[in-house]
C-alpha cells in the first residue's frame, strides 16, 4: 500500500481557497498530524505559494493587480484565524464595530474584539490588531450579529443615536435578524434594549 502524499493532499486543499484566504495548522489536522502539517506549511512559505502572518495563522496571498503588489492580509480574517486557533469567541467592538456595519467609513486605526480569552495585541502588516478580556456573559448569550450591533450601539453611545444611525442598522438586518436581535436582548442594559425596539420597528412603521 503506497503511503499516503500528505503534502500533495494539503496543497490540494489550499489551492481550493479563494485567494486571500486565511487558515490555521488545525485547519487541516484531518489530513495529517501537526508536525506532518507543519512541515507541509513551512514548504509551502518557502516557495511563496502562501504566506505566513503569525506562528500557525497563514493566508494564500492575493495580487493586487491595482496596486501591483501583493495586498495586505485581511485583518478581520487574521482575527477570526486566530481566534479560531485559541477556541476564544469574539466580537468586533468600538470603531470596528461601527466599520463592519456601515455606520462609519473611517477604516479603524486599531482592529478591535472583546473576546473570553486573555488580552493579545498584534501587528498585521501596517494595521494593529488588539483583543480585549471580556465576561462571557457579554459575548456567549448572544448570536454574532446581535453581539456586533450591541458593540456597535455602545461604541456610538446612548446620545449619539439618531435617526440616520437607526435607519442604517435596520437596512442591514433581515427581519429574521432582527427577531433574533430583539429576543436576544431582552436582558441588557436599557438602554440598548428600547434602541433595538426603535430598530426593529423602524422598517414596520414607515
Amino acid at each position: 500500500m503506497s503511503r499516503p502524499d500528505y503534502q500533495k493532499r494539503i496543497e490540494a486543499r489550499i489551492a481550493s481557497f479563494p485567494e486571500g484566504s486565511t487558515f490555521i495548522t488545525s485547519d487541516f489536522l484531518d489530513i495529517a498530524d501537526t508536525q506532518v502539517v507543519n512541515k507541509a506549511l513551512s514548504r509551502m512559505t518557502e516557495t511563496g505559494s502562501i504566506r505566513r502572518i503569525l506562528r500557525g495563522v497563514y493566508d494564500r496571498p492575493r495580487y493586487s493587480e491595482l496596486l501591483q503588489e501583493w495586498a495586505a492580509p485581511k485583518v478581520e480574517e487574521v482575527a477570526k484565524a486566530i481566534a479560531r486557533n485559541f477556541g476564544w469567541t469574539i466580537v468586533p467592538c468600538g470603531d470596528t464595530a461601527l466599520n463592519l456595519l456601515g455606520l462609519s467609513t473611517q477604516v479603524p486605526a486599531v482592529w478591535s474584539y472583546i473576546s473570553n480569552g486573555p488580552y493579545r495585541s498584534y501587528q498585521i502588516s501596517k494595521t494593529d490588531l488588539e483583543f480585549k478580556h471580556t465576561a462571557n456573559r457579554d459575548i456567549d448569550r448572544l448570536s454574532p450579529v446581535s453581539a456586533l450591533v450591541v458593540q456597535a450601539l455602545k461604541a456610538l453611545g446612548k446620545e449619539n443615536i439618531g435617526a440616520p444611525e437607526k435607519r442604517k442598522l435596520s437596512a442591514a438586518l433581515t427581519e429574521e435578524k432582527k427577531a433574533c436581535l430583539l429576543e436576544e436582548t431582552q436582558h441588557s442594559t436599557a438602554w440598548i434594549f428600547e434602541t433595538v425596539k426603535e430598530i426593529c420597528e423602524l422598517e414596520k412603521a414607515e
